[in-house]
This record gives C-alpha cells, structure tokens and sequence, in this order.
C-alpha cells in the first residue's frame, strides 16, 4: 500500500484502522479539550478557585461561600456557554452540509435574526405567554427560526436546486428584515424593556440562571440529538442529494429533521444568551480543516469544540473588560475576519 491507495484487502483493513485511530484521537483530543477549559472557566472569576476545588464544590463539598459561587454563579454560566456553543456548531454545521455551502450559518442565513424577533415579541408584550406559560420567550424563538428558515429555503430554492449566490442574498435581505422589526419593537418599547431588548441582542451570559438555563436548554438537547442521528444522511447529501436519494436516503424526511434540530438549537441558544454569531461559522470550518468532510467525526467535535470555544470567549469576555463584556459582540469580532477569510481563500466552493 502506498499512502492510501488500496491494492489488497490487508491494504483495506490498515486504512480502516488508521481511519479509526484517527477519529479516536480527534475526538479525544476534544473532549480532552472541553475539560481542561471547562475546569479554567470555573476557577477563574472575581477571585480565583483552586482547580482542586472546583469538583468538590459542584457537588456540594468545600467552603460554604467557594460552593455558593460555583453553584450558584459560575456553573450555570458555564454550562449555558458550553450548551449554546455545543448546539450553534452543530447547526452551522448541519446547515453548511444540508446547502452544499461553506458560508452557511445561522447568523449569516438571517435564523438567528428571526429567532431573536420572536423573543423579542415574547419580551416586550409576552406573546405565547397565554399557551406556552413561562416557556414563552423559547417558544416564540423556535417558531420564528424555524419559519425564517423555511423562508430562506423557499427563496433559494429553484427547479435547478439550490442556488448558492440565491441563499446568501436571501439570508442578507431575510435577515435584515428581521433586524428591522426588532428595531421597530425597541423604538416603541418602554424604558425597561428597551433595555433589555438591547442587552438581550447583544448576546449574553451574565444573567443566565439556573431557571431560564432550565427553561431553554432542553430545546438545545433535543436539537443536538436530532441532528447527531443523521450523520450518515448529511455525508451523503453533502455530495448532492440527487447522489444521495439514488442510494435510498430519505431527502425530504432528511431535511426535516435538519431543519427541525437546527430551529431547536437555534432558538435555544436565542433564548438562553440572545443573538450570538459567527460561532457557527467558525467551529465546523476548523474542524473540517483538521479531520475532513466526515460527519461521524464532524459532529462529537463540533459538539466539545463548540462548547469549548464559546466557553472560552465567554470568560475571556467576562475577564477583560469591566462590567463582563457581551461575548456576542466578542464572537462578532472575531467571525467577521474569518467570514472575509473564507471568502478570499473558498471562493471557488461559494461562487459555483
């Protein structure tokens, strides 16, 4: 065998082995990752926790005030940024795979902004609140992204296919409307809300507890294992679904699920933290650099690396600046290089 070329059925074995070595180290190298982050997140603060600590103190054990602040403070704040940045990766990913194109996000296709103009309705004058009680600002969110990204889809959608040029303008002007409308309930909001409709879009960990942790999260979760079950369907649809249909895939049923897991994240993390972007964009890119195209790999690192990387923002942000600075505007920041990136070293995979 010379590199990977097979001629024997041996050859065929060792190239298996090597790819599965790959992928354990890959995805231990992650999950190893998000640990070694997490345990840094939650020493770091006001005043520092003893890694030694910081176990102990989840589970109750240790000074009465070092356990309160890892309770109480730290904890949900960390687990909310490991779980919007577990479930943004994964739908960036899913929606760079189901469109056949690297530029796909949530925040860039306009999701996002549609899933913050349902939360905002919910805010400033608690729209759902009669049938969805205190799950309204969730619910809401998950309706308006998941009907934005319907909208999107219709727009692009041709006889022809998808059309790449088509879905970015039609996530620019989607978006932008959206944006518009949550101007429109800003300029007509009270003080009060204004302020934190203005917070909220800014994109936020600094007021998550464990009860709105508890009220979004399990929209996340079930987004997340929504698309974990259909990594097999995006390899093949990420080669073309005519390719993909030909060898029994389910293409239609497919893209339900796809659209249906990533609303869930979306309009999870919309809810938790407000609007966050580019994580999306990021995430799936560098992993796919790393480890290639394969979504049985793609989505456990997507989901450690995703939680890793906006767990890391996240506290960078609270560290460096007074007054815990919004991540959002931090991962903006960050995304707007690398979108540009992207475009200047991918065009031929954008523009075709």
């Amino acid at each position: 065998m010379t590199g990977d070329t097979i001629e024997t059925y041996e050859d065929l074995v060792r190239l298996r082995r090597k790819n599965i070595t790959k992928a354990i180290i890959a995805i231990s190298a992650t999950v190893v990752a998000f640990l070694v982050s997490f345990v840094v997140c939650m020493m770091v603060g006001n005043y520092t926790v003893p890694a030694k600590d910081v176990f102990p103190a989840i589970i109750g054990q240790g000074e009465t005030g070092v356990v309160s602040v890892i309770q109480n403070v730290r904890l949900p704040r960390v687990a909310a940024a490991a779980l919007v940045g577990a479930g943004l990766s994964i739908a960036g990913l899913t929606m760079q795979s189901l469109f056949k194109n690297p530029m796909a996000s949530p925040s860039v296709l306009g999701i996002s902004s549609g899933a913050a103009f349902g939360a905002s309705i919910a805010i400033s004058f608690g729209v759902g609140a009669t049938i969805f009680g205190q799950y309204n600002t969730s619910a809401m969110a998950f309706l308006m992204c998941f009907a934005t990204m319907a909208l999107v889809y219709l727009i692009a959608r041709s006889k022809y296919g998808i059309s790449t040029v088509t879905l970015l303008l039609a996530g620019v002007a989607v978006g932008a409307f959206f944006n518009g409308l949550v101007s429109m309930m800003q300029y007509i909001a009270d003080d009060d809300t204004l302020s934190a409709i203005v917070y909220w879009t800014m994109g936020s960990f600094n007021k998550v507890n464990w009860s709105n942790f508890s009220k979004s999260s399990f929209s996340i979760f079930v987004g997340v294992i929504l698309l974990s079950f259909i990594y097999r369907e995006l390899n093949l649809i990420s080669a073309g679904e005519e390719q993909a249909a030909n060898v029994g895939v389910n293409v239609k049923r497919t893209r339900l699920i796809a659209i249906l897991g990533t609303s869930c994240c979306v309009a999870g993390a919309v809810a938790m933290a407000g609007t966050i972007g580019f994580v999306g964009l990021i995430v799936p890119h560098i992993f796919r650099m790393m480890v290639g195209p394969n979504h049985k790999l793609l989505i456990p690192m997507c989901i450690f690396g995703g939680a890793t990387f906006l767990m890391i923002m996240d506290t960078i942000a609270k560290m460096s600046f007074v007054g815990s600075f919004p991540v959002g505007i931090l991962t903006s920041l960050l995304g707007a290089p690398f979108f540009i990136y992207i475009l200047k070293t991918r065009k031929k995979e954008i523009w075709e």
